[in-house]
């Protein structure tokens, strides 16, 4: 159904991320993926979803040049603890002090969306509420040093062994703590 909603359009997923690049994959969209390097670098004073938001908009701002019919999505997604953002890991001392950090408590998985093509952007962002258990160093280190979490906001996948013995409850969509909320890309897309 999207496919054919997306026939006359160019999509450009601009992400890395072999977990957004299979939500695409799995909402049958045909897209090619393109990358610019920003530096994710954001005001102090935003909080929240305004550093998501503004990210995914500067990543956009990278695509200079796009095609009357090319139709770019960019994100950005961070965990949001205690008035703090934790993006990636830089090492394995980083990846240990943010999940030292989440341990016994609840944080916010913050992931925003931008859609822009020639004609219009729209932002569009999701919020889960995430409740760690209390970990034990041992876990938090075989975690590390068996997946190496450097990739991911906050220093965990969801969908990884961390997330099968430390996460007691989430509200709001699974699949935003992946790293995309597909339900709210579908609905832009499928009102294009």
């Amino acid at each position: 159904m999207l496919k054919e909603k997306l026939k006359d359009y160019h999509i450009i997923l601009a992400s890395k991320s072999p977990r957004r690049q299979q939500f695409f994959k799995d909402l049958n969209i045909d897209f090619t993926i393109k990358t610019i390097e920003v530096d994710e670098i954001y005001p102090k004073e935003l909080k929240g979803l305004e550093i998501t938001d503004f990210l995914a908009d500067l990543k956009s701002k990278a695509f200079k040049n796009l095609s009357e019919n090319d139709i770019l999505i960019t994100s950005d997604t961070i965990v949001w603890l205690d008035d703090k953002a934790l993006g990636k890991p830089k090492d394995e001392t980083d990846a240990y002090n943010m999940l030292r950090s989440l341990s016994g408590k609840n944080h916010d998985v913050i992931t925003s969306i931008c859609i822009k093509s020639n004609h219009f952007l729209k932002i569009v962002n999701d919020v889960t509420t995430v409740s760690f258990k209390d970990l034990t160093d041992e876990e938090i280190w075989y975690y590390i040093k068996n997946y190496k979490p450097f990739d991911k906001a906050g220093a965990y996948g969801i969908q990884e062994w961390i997330g099968f013995i430390a996460i007691d409850k989430i509200e709001g969509s699974y699949f935003n703590v992946v790293g995309l909320p597909v339900h709210k890309l579908y609905k832009e897309l499928v009102n294009l």
